[in-house]
Formats: C-alpha cells, sequence, structure tokens
C-alpha cells in the first residue's frame, strides 16, 4: 500500500493487496467469432440429462432456423458427438480452427473430436482442462452463431467456474431429475449461478415420469418429484418435465408410441426455445 494512500483505489495507478477494484475476468472470443447469445445447461451431479437437454436445445433453435454451435465442456466425458453422430478432425488454417458441422449444420466443438482414439482418456488436472476450454472459446471461429450452448461438466468445480467467471454467459438452465438426493444437490448449483451472479433461465427436470404405453398410466420410477418444490422456494420457472421413455423393441407398438412422444416433446422444446430467445 502506498504511504499517501486515500483508499480510492479507481484513482490509484499501483496495484496491492487492499486493491478493492472489482476485476473483469471474462475472456474475449475469436476476432472472427460472431455469438449473439451464450447458454450454458448446468447440473449438480452427473447422470441426470444435461447432455441431452444441451441437445434438445441445440436441435430445437436449429429447426427454428437459428444458427447453433455447441461448447462441449465436458472434458473427460464428452458426449456431444456420439449423440450427434460427429466424428473425425476438427479443421483449420491460418485464420483459425472451425467446428465440426452436424448433419443439420450445428457447430460442434468438443475433446473427442481433438483425440487420436474416441476411448481415449483425458487424465489432466482442473489448471489444464479449465484452459482447454477457455480455448474451445477463444481459438475456435464461431462464425454467425445465434445460440452458443455451453454443455458443462457436472458439479460446481474448477470449469463451471471457469466458465461462469470468464464466458460471457446470457444465463444457464439447471437440469435435474426427481431423486431426493439430485434435488439437494441442485440447489448447490442455483446457489453457485446466484454467486456469480448468472441469470437462471429456468429449471428441466428429465426421466420425471414413466407412461405405460398399455393403459397411459404414469409411474414415478425414480421417486417424487420436488421441482416445483424447488422452483417456487427459488421463485424459478420449471421450463420442461422430460419423461422416461422405454428402451425395448419387443413392442412394436410401444416402440411407435416412444417415437411419437419424442416428436411431442421436440415440438414442447421448441415451444420452450422461445422462452430463452432474447431477440
Amino acid at each position: 500500500m502506498a504511504e499517501a494512500c486515500t483508499h480510492d483505489c479507481s484513482a490509484c495507478g499501483t496495484t496491492c493487496g487492499q486493491d478493492t477494484r472489482k476485476q473483469d475476468l471474462r475472456i474475449k472470443p475469436h476476432a472472427l467469432s460472431s455469438i449473439k447469445h451464450i447458454i450454458a445447461v448446468v447440473s449438480g451431479k452427473g447422470g441426470v440429462g444435461k447432455s441431452l437437454v444441451t441437445g434438445l436445445l441445440s436441435v430445437a433453435m436449429n429447426r427454428k432456423g437459428k444458427h447453433v454451435g455447441i461448447l462441449d465442456a465436458d472434458i473427460t466425458g464428452p458426449s456431444i458427438p456420439k449423440m450427434f453422430g460427429v466424428s473425425g478432425e476438427v479443421q483449420g488454417n491460418e485464420k483459425g480452427v472451425y467446428p465440426i458441422k452436424s448433419n443439420r449444420g450445428i457447430g460442434i466443438v468438443s475433446m473427442n473430436l481433438l483425440l487420436a482414439q474416441q476411448t481415449d482418456p483425458v487424465v489432466w488436472r482442473g489448471p489444464i482442462i479449465s484452459g482447454i476450454v477457455q480455448q474451445f472459446y477463444t481459438d475456435f471461429v464461431w462464425q454467425d452463431v445465434d445460440y452458443l450452448f455451453v454443455d458443462m461438466p457436472p458439479g460446481t468445480g474448477d470449469v463451471p467456474l471457469t466458465v461462469l467467471q470468464s464466458i460471457p454467459l446470457d444465463g444457464i438452465v439447471v437440469v435435474t431429475s426427481p431423486q431426493d438426493l439430485v434435488s439437494m444437490i441442485v440447489e448447490k448449483a442455483i446457489k453457485m449461478a446466484n454467486l456469480m451472479q448468472i441469470p437462471i433461465l429456468g429449471l428441466v427436470e428429465n426421466m420425471s415420469y414413466f407412461e405405460c404405453p398399455d393403459c397411459g398410466k404414469r409411474h414415478e420410477i425414480y421417486g417424487k418429484s420436488h421441482i416445483d418444490e424447488i422452483a417456487r422456494d427459488k421463485k424459478l420457472q420449471v421450463l420442461a418435465k422430460i419423461p422416461s421413455f422405454l428402451t425395448s423393441r419387443q413392442n412394436v407398438t410401444a416402440v411407435r408410441l416412444r417415437r411419437s412422444k419424442r416428436a411431442l416433446w421436440m415440438k414442447r422444446w421448441t415451444n420452450f426455445s422461445s422462452l430463452i430467445n432474447k431477440e
């Protein structure tokens, strides 16, 4: 601290341990990038369908005619390329590196697109992983992107903190499932977003219920839902409740029903996407 310190850090040309000026940790995208909105999809723990929701949102916005990109920030457990049937190596030139496009034109950047083999593990410590996520944003050319969805790793560790601090998010979508434990952990993600002053667009509950294809009765096979209680308590909106779908293909009728249900939910996701359309 300077000898004649006035405690007015805004007018001070030096730095010291008493510096109270707020630091801007946000990073800038590639010079050729053009991104209108950035939305992160988060969860308090893994296995709740966070990547599924990211994919549904991306496809829904793509069907609305928007240019969409997905930044797969789950470096150690990437699933987006497999979900979209995307493989191969990313391409670049002297201007920069470009995302790989899906069949529908969704730009995707993921660690699995940079590995020699998709099954190769990424055994890195937190700071390195966080740096890679930032490079996905700064080194890749996101051209004319209306919506960039960030598929976050689960929890509130290094990477979520890095994304919330350094990438200018328009908001986050929190994904959960009906189990009591998950409902408790999702509050951690909500509190983290509030601490970082990031808007929460709403909550999505995956595997909310199972609807019998024979009688149409709903069964809460993963426990009673608490999403409405959490939403009321936190003054948030429940954006969607996604049902569990059949996995058995023994019954042709059930398979057709499942497909029709998926079509219905894609329609609902298209409607839901208007809630995050700020244009």
